[in-house]
């Protein structure tokens, strides 16, 4: 049997349509998208289909629509195919995917959840405006450098997400942003490009949201996964749903260490990395942290049935 590497992505994956061919194709979909809209109290699905992509973007609309793409494919997969999983890992909202996936949270739990997550991350960037900025071709000492520099009297800006070699995405105020761009492209940063995103996530600024998010985790019922889930803040493997627990809240103002995590997964020597949900960012990031691995995405149904394909050959 394979062993199959699970990922899951995160926020900005989203596009409006995103899993309409699912349901149409299978009605283990549609129900699916049905119990969604019920658990969370309103039309989820059509923002999902129809949009307007301005209320599909909103941080509390978006983290939902991922999860639910992704379980929906996940569970469309044939059992010989979950079973074979070995580990599995998420971007940022994609982590929770990830315990959902590994049986650690139930569906409807983990849809509740991440909505509250993205309503306490748009409350933490009303409070305190921030923004993000991905910096291209310069090594994480050196953004480093530049986001200590920028940090004094006008806020603080910090690296948010090591997401490959040379793309490391920061965070923080608006003012230290700005700065810290420009300290980067001093330091020699290929390209520096602002991000549209409605807070500094990842970074000091969504301290507000911990104690919320904490809060939230204590109304559900966590168990330990079937399979380790790496975990963004730490790229260490997570057994247990404690651990679970307090690495989801400590992710808040922690950067994502994507690269790191890539490389605890690979230490389960994975046959194949299969990305669960919309798009296909995460393979994209694989081929540029490790090119020996094998990669594919599942996202729509012509998708799942060359994985499973795949898997069989």
């Amino acid at each position: 049997m394979k062993r199959l590497t699970v990922m899951m992505p995160g926020q900005g994956s989203q596009f409006v349509g995103m899993g309409r061919d699912l349901a149409a194709a299978d009605a283990r979909a549609s129900e699916l998208y049905e119990r969604a809209d019920e658990a969370l109290g309103f039309p989820l699905s059509r923002i999902c289909w129809e949009g307007p992509e301005d209320e599909l973007r909103r941080t509390e609309n978006a983290q939902p629509a991922i999860l639910l793409h992704s379980i929906v494919t996940w569970n469309l997969l044939p059992e010989v195919v979950r079973d074979s999983a070995v580990a599995g890992a998420g971007h940022s909202l994609g982590e929770f995917s990830a315990y959902v996936a590994a049986g650690a949270l139930s569906f409807e739990d983990g849809l509740r959840l991440v909505r509250r997550r993205g309503e306490l991350m748009a409350e933490s960037g009303n409070e305190r405006a921030g923004t993000m900025a991905a910096v291209i071709g310069l090594e994480p000492e050196l953004v480093a450098e530049a986001c200590l520099a920028a940090s004094g009297a006008d806020g603080v800006a910090v690296p948010a997400n090591y997401n490959a070699p040379g793309q490391i995405v920061i965070s923080g105020d608006v003012a230290a942003v700005e700065v810290a761009m420009r300290e980067a492209e001093s330091r020699g940063a290929r390209k520096v490009v602002p991000l549209n995103v409605s807070g500094a996530f990842h970074s000091p600024l969504m301290e507000s949201a911990r104690a919320g998010l904490a809060t939230e985790l204590e109304t559900v019922r966590l168990q330990d996964p079937l399979f380790p889930i790496v975990a963004n803040a730490s790229a260490a493997e997570v057994r247990t749903a404690e651990d679970a627990a307090g690495w989801l809240v400590e992710q808040l103002t922690s950067p994502v260490r994507w690269v790191e995590s890539v490389g605890a997964l690979a230490t389960e020597q994975p046959d194949l990395w299969v990305e669960l949900g919309p798009g296909r960012v995460l393979c994209g990031l694989l081929k540029r942290i490790d090119r020996s691995q094998s990669s594919v995405a599942a996202g729509t149904p012509q998708e799942i049935e060359l994985l499973v394909e795949s898997f069989d050959a």
